[in-house]
């Protein structure tokens, strides 16, 4: 427990760990929608054509590749100045911004009446919850 001490507590640890997990799930998320836009427009656009969303399936794209970019920086750049200067101010904001794209990618599945996708993404909704809880703790 002495080197768990030394790192900051129990409490820093769970920021470090939770701001590393939605940095990671992030920025692979959005940096796929970059490099594989087609792949992932024309899935999309198959996904969301008998939605109210059909003619807005570019834009969302976009929306959602800039909210997934920022959550996954702010939550990397976050999880650097946890370890390194114990303040948890910009992770908190990553996970403001991971709470705002899973509700955008909900409102999505739901749009398009696929509810087992929908369900899928209540687990992540709720870490980024515990994480917005968790990040405000300095």
């Amino acid at each position: 427990m002495q080197n768990l001490c030394m790192l900051g507590g129990p409490a820093t640890l769970l920021q470090t760990l939770v701001s590393a997990f939605l940095a990671i799930l992030f920025l692979q998320s959005g940096i796929d929608k970059i490099v594989d836009r087609r792949g992932n427009l024309e899935w999309l656009k198959g996904h969301f054509a008998k939605s109210p969303l059909a003619g807005v399936v570019p834009a969302m794209v976009t929306a959602i590749t800039v909210l997934e970019i920022a959550a996954g920086a702010l939550s990397a750049v976050g999880c650097i100045l946890i370890i390194f200067a114990r303040d948890s101010t910009v992770a908190f904001y990553g996970g403001v911004i991971s709470a705002i794209a899973i509700i955008a990618l909900f409102f999505g599945q739901r749009m398009t009446r696929d509810y087992a996708g929908a369900a899928v993404l209540v687990p992540y909704f709720l870490l980024a919850l515990a994480a917005i809880y968790l990040l405000a703790q300095h």
